[in-house]
């Protein structure tokens, strides 16, 4: 053979492992189609919500026997709430407000200071649960979120 066929061959060779490295690249990087792209993403909720305000809950903290000073905690809390609960929610705006306070009040200024923002959301939440599962059925809200904690 030839040197110059065998660098014909050499640079066709470089050529097609070019060209399946090019079509192995645009086979992994094409965009998916967009059913299989549907069914791989986790479906968006459809509802539409509003984020209701409750503000200044505050609560003074137990504290040990014979402590010289109080001690209070402040909390803002926001309700996540379907658009068509929105009104219903507002109304119940007094009642989350003393559930809140009932349990907020339980805790003690060193239980409520070594607590995390996620462990407070948590315990208000049960205390929502189980307060709508006694008393008034169904909540017009689909969770509370702290939007602001001040221990003092």
């Amino acid at each position: 053979m030839s040197k110059l066929n065998r660098s014909l061959l050499l640079v066709g060779a470089l050529l097609l492992t070019a060209g399946i490295g090019a079509g192995a690249a645009w086979w992994t990087l094409r965009p998916q189609d967009s059913t299989a792209a549907a069914a791989a993403a986790p479906a968006a909720d459809p509802q539409d919500y509003r984020y209701i305000n409750l503000e200044k809950v505050i609560v003074m903290l137990r504290g040990n026997a014979g402590e010289p000073m109080s001690h209070y905690l402040a909390m803002d809390l926001v309700f996540k709430t379907p658009l068509k609960s929105e009104k219903s929610t507002k109304e119940h705006l007094p009642l989350l407000r003393s559930v809140a306070v009932m349990e907020l009040s339980r805790y003690s200024h060193e239980k409520a200071s070594t607590m995390t923002l996620e462990e407070f959301a948590a315990n208000i939440n049960r205390a929502f649960n189980d307060r709508y599962a006694r008393e008034h059925g169904d909540k017009p809200f689909v969770e509370a979120m702290v939007s602001k904690l001040i221990i003092e």
